[in-house]
């Protein structure tokens, strides 16, 4: 089980563990008040001990429940960590004859810095596309100056060649 769902599990299992005492405290309570002022009937016990069996069954309930909900964290944490999180985007003009900032390099990356730099060179006549993937912040081929900004944009510190 990863660390840090280890607290929120176990914070939980003492809230439930302390609510559970609450209770109990709370029924004792009610049955010495019952036994003092002559209110518990006959079958007072067997009324208690199905109470009882009720409260045990509704915990085991609640605890089959908190153990669902945390694997569906765990897997929701897991999806998150491999989500685009970082990204950075640079926008430049490669060349002298077209306006505008119309190249661009975007890196998308995860929380681990996997991902991907994707660019476009715009010229007059055509537009190009390249695409590297980043494992772990670097790019097994070479980074253009813009494509290296964008992953530092990106929060990727790491943008050498391999």
């Amino acid at each position: 089980m990863p660390a840090e769902l280890q607290g929120p599990i176990a914070l939980a299992a003492l809230i439930v563990a302390l609510l559970s005492l609450l209770l109990s405290l709370l029924l004792v309570v009610r049955l010495r008040r019952a036994t003092r002022q002559g209110r518990l009937p006959a079958s007072g016990v067997a009324h208690i001990d199905r109470l009882l069996g009720e409260e045990v069954r509704r915990l085991d309930a609640v605890s089959d429940a908190l153990a669902q909900h945390a694997s569906r964290l765990h897997l929701a944490e897991d999806g998150i960590r491999r989500s685009v999180q970082r990204v950075g985007v640079v926008r430049y003009n490669p060349f002298q004859d077209t306006g505008g900032n119309q190249s661009f390099a975007l890196a998308m990356l995860d929380n681990e810095a996997n991902g991907v730099v994707l660019s476009s060179l715009h010229s007059r006549q055509v537009t190009r596309l390249y695409l590297k993937q980043i494992v772990a912040g670097r790019s097994e081929t070479a980074l253009s100056e813009e494509e290296a900004e964008a992953l530092r944009r990106a929060g990727s510190t790491a943008h050498e060649r391999g």
